[in-house]
Formats: structure tokens, C-alpha cells, sequence
């Protein structure tokens, strides 16, 4: 069956724990030819204005969606990411399946974000030294721990890809050794198969359509 699973939402939290942990010393415009630099600064713009506007959140949780869609997404490969993901099932697809998984997964990566934003906490975090990054690299990455007392620290590394305009992106991450990207591939791979591309695009596409909920914290 093709859901949503514990373990994707696991990951989702962990990525945007980070994210919305990192500051930066001043507000400015996104650096996005410093791949370290650009995480800090993405995620002080996004936590900032998520504080801004909690009040238009409680009264209409799918802003949470629009804040993900302005504030993180632009720092994203979304389409390197998915284009990987789909791997081998690219070979005799059509153009026009694989652009609506393209906008899909596109959808639905800003939906699970939003929805762990509702249930985000102060978790804390230490992060490894900032990376070398020569001028012919082209995939870098970014490692943290996440500090979520009383439970063990969670180990992470953030991929990211230098476009040929210079900038960075992010487009998987890595906890624990496990890769996001491989992951979903794995748990697709199949439905692709035998249902195709444009079939597990809409089944996304519908995903992503449900309305965000603030969740019990109780569990």
C-alpha cells in the first residue's frame, strides 16, 4: 500500500529541525555560492517569518504550505532530486509523465514539510565544520548532529549540487547513513513498474492536496 510512512515523517522532522535551529548573525540576501553559509541564512528568513505568523497559521494551517513554497523551496533541486529518484524508470518514459512526477514530488515534498512544521519543537543541534568546496565540485555536503534530549543524538548530512549558474541546492539527506532519495526509491520502484510514472504521480499529487493539521504532540 502506498502511504506516507512513520519513517519518511522521521526524516521530514529531522531535515526541517535543522533548518529552522540554524541562525544567522544578520538578516541579508540568500548566498547561495556558499553552500554552508546559504543553509544558515535559509533557515534564519524561514524560522523568522514562521514566528511572524503564527496567528494566520492556527486560523489556516495550509499557510504552512505557502511559507515552505517561498522561504525553503527555492533551495532546493527538487528536479535533480526527483529525475534521481526515478532512476532507471526514465529510460522509454514519456516527457510528459515525467514532468508531471517532476511537479508532483514537487508538491509533495512542500506538503510533508508544512505538516512537520506543525509539530516542530526547539530541538537543538551541533553542526561539523564547514566544508571545502573547490571551484570544480560539484556535490558537497553539510553534517549535523541534532540534540533531542533525553534521546540519543541523530546524525545527518545534507547533500547538496553547484548548478552551472554557481548556486547550490539542497536535494537529499542522509541520517544515519540512510539516504532519503534511495529510500523513496526503493519503497517506488515497484508501484512505477507495474502502474507507471503518471499513475504514482497522481497518487503524490493527491497526497499532497490533503489539508495540513496540527497533530497530538502526545505520542
Amino acid at each position: 500500500m502506498f502511504s506516507k510512512t512513520k519513517w519518511l515523517k522521521q526524516y521530514v522532522i529531522l531535515l526541517m529541525s535543522v533548518l529552522l535551529s540554524w541562525t544567522a548573525n544578520a538578516a541579508q540576501e540568500i548566498d547561495q555560492t556558499d553552500p554552508y553559509l546559504m543553509m544558515k541564512q535559509v533557515a534564519q528568513k524561514a524560522f523568522d517569518r514562521l514566528k511572524a505568523e503564527q496567528d494566520l497559521v492556527h486560523k489556516d494551517p495550509d499557510h504552512l504550505k505557502v511559507i515552505v513554497e517561498e522561504e525553503l523551496m527555492p533551495y532546493v533541486n527538487d528536479q535533480y532530486a526527483a529525475l534521481k529518484l526515478l532512476g532507471s524508470n526514465l529510460k522509454g518514459a514519456k516527457r510528459e509523465d515525467v514532468g508531471e512526477f517532476i511537479k508532483a514530488f514537487r508538491a509533495y515534498l512542500v506538503a510533508n514539510y508544512a505538516q512537520v512544521l506543525t509539530q516542530y519543537t526547539d530541538q537543538t543541534i551541533e553542526f561539523g565544520p564547514e566544508p571545502s568546496v573547490g571551484d570544480d565540485r560539484r556535490i558537497t555536503s553539510v553534517k549535523v548532529d541534532i540534540v533531542d534530549t533525553p534521546r540519543p543524538n541523530i546524525k545527518l548530512e545534507f547533500k547538496l549540487r553547484k548548478e552551472k549558474s554557481g548556486e547550490w541546492r539542497a536535494f537529499d539527506m542522509i541520517a544515519e547513513g540512510i539516504s532519503l532519495l534511495s529510500s523513496k526509491q526503493s519503497e517506488w520502484n515497484g508501484k512505477i513498474r507495474q502502474e507507471g510514472i503518471l499513475s504514482v504521480a497522481k497518487e503524490l499529487e493527491s497526497l499532497a492536496a490533503q489539508p495540513i493539521r496540527f497533530e497530538s504532540k502526545t505520542q
